[in-house]
């Protein structure tokens, strides 16, 4: 599965570096090439020379080499895949904060491929305030953390915080990449944002939607190997994947022409945008100065996006519509996923400090025609994402 497949290897300042020889040997044994950057304080408990032998490459480890410079962006877009294991605390929070410092920083900072980190430390370590918030800023970067073990560790003491084993990486790696022929030959529509109601040529209606979620998984789906074609109101948070087509609107009509031309082609539709219900019947072409103490505005009710996919929807189409609820969100939402004829409605709740506009993450149930409902625990939006295109990637399995 990793035959060709180009891995560069982070290592940092963990007792857990011992076992990254293992590591290197089982890539390289699986077909990889497996280029090493080490940090300083890991070649106190591995050596250069043993990686090098094993990987049969240079391992870098400074920003110069005999005062040539060590090119660490092209280094970053060589690989196909970058893994940090060990990641010791201290190298966490430094990624966490954007800090500079070394190699393997400079490289993972300019690295265009997608990165995953596996964890090494001791249990109270593990289990700080301090680590938790560092991880969940490398996942909001989109990192893929892979879970800690449980055993003894090197203080002696017996709990979570070890690295996961050489075996399990490899198969980690594995996956990511089954994962991204997932949507092979597959079109995407997602939308994203708000979108601007225009009162005058200064004012408008809109909300504070940020289109996070909505660029979460246009990345998951295009990082699966999907055709995808991003429709992304005003304001909306930019996707740096240049793979993605993306289309800029401002108002509901202008995303409504846009996906109504879009859908008939795409095989999957996630319909994420908090698109605003009503807009001005009239548009003033000079600024409204404030004149009387009220003003009222006459609104009339913008097409529905949702709907009319569902109504032009296909045999095997599969369409997914957001609610965002403040009361009897379940029923609500389930109403939604009837009347608009979509398959899958992911609920999310403004009552819920971890969920809503703005935020980095996000709480959600996924609620089916079928009748079934599936909640998540809060998970950054890049999670959400994902949990959001496997459900999808079931779906359409069966129909």
């Amino acid at each position: 599965m990793l035959k060709g497949k180009k891995i560069l290897l982070g290592i940092t300042g963990s007792i857990a570096a011992y076992k990254s020889a293992f590591l290197v040997r089982l890539l390289v044994k699986s077909g990889a090439e497996v280029r090493v950057i080490m940090t300083r304080s890991a070649t106190d408990f591995i050596s250069p020379l043993t990686l090098s032998t094993l990987s049969q490459h240079p391992v870098y480890l400074d920003l110069k080499i005999d005062e040539t410079w060590a090119n660490h962006v092209m280094l970053g877009r060589w690989a196909d895949a970058m893994v940090i294991a060990p990641l010791s605390c201290n190298t966490l929070g430094k990624m966490a904060n954007g800090i500079c410092d070394n190699m393997l920083l400079a490289t993972w900072l300019s690295a265009t491929c997608p990165v995953m980190v596996a964890p090494a430390m001791d249990e109270d370590m593990w289990l700080h305030a301090a680590t938790k918030r560092n991880l969940e800023k490398l996942k909001s970067f989109g990192n893929r953390v892979l879970p800690v073990e449980t055993g003894f560790l090197a203080s002696g003491l017996e709990g979570p915080g070890r690295m996961v084993e050489p075996e399990n990486i490899v198969r980690y790696i594995e996956d990511f990449f089954k994962e991204g022929s997932d949507f092979a030959g597959k079109k995407v529509l997602v939308t994203a944002g708000p979108t601007y109601e225009p009162i005058d040529p200064v004012r408008f209606i809109g909300n504070h939607s940020s289109g996070k979620m909505g660029v979460a998984i246009a990345e998951e789906f295009a990082a699966r190997g999907a055709e995808v074609t991003l429709v992304y109101g005003p304001g909306c948070v930019e996707t740096e994947n240049k793979a993605i087509k993306a289309i800029a609107v401002h108002t509901a009509e202008e995303m409504y022409h846009a996906c109504t031309e879009v859908f008939p082609s795409a095989d999957v539709a996630v319909m994420s945008a908090a698109v605003a219900d009503y807009t001005p019947v009239v548009t003033a072409k000079e600024k409204i100065k404030k004149t009387d103490e009220q003003l009222t505005l006459e609104l009339k009710k913008t097409k529905d996006i949702l709907k009319a996919l569902g109504e032009r929807k296909r045999g095997r189409q599969i369409l997914v519509g957001f609610a965002l609820e403040t009361e009897n969100e379940k029923e609500n939402a389930r109403n939604k996923l009837l009347s608009k004829n979509a398959d899958i409605i992911v609920l999310n709740s403004l009552k819920d400090p971890e969920a809503g506009f703005r935020k980095d993450t996000n709480k959600i149930t996924l609620l089916e025609r079928d009748g079934s409902e599936t909640g998540f625990p809060a998970k950054s939006k890049q999670e959400v994402a994902r949990d959001i295109v496997d459900r999808i990637k079931t779906l359409m399995a069966h129909v």
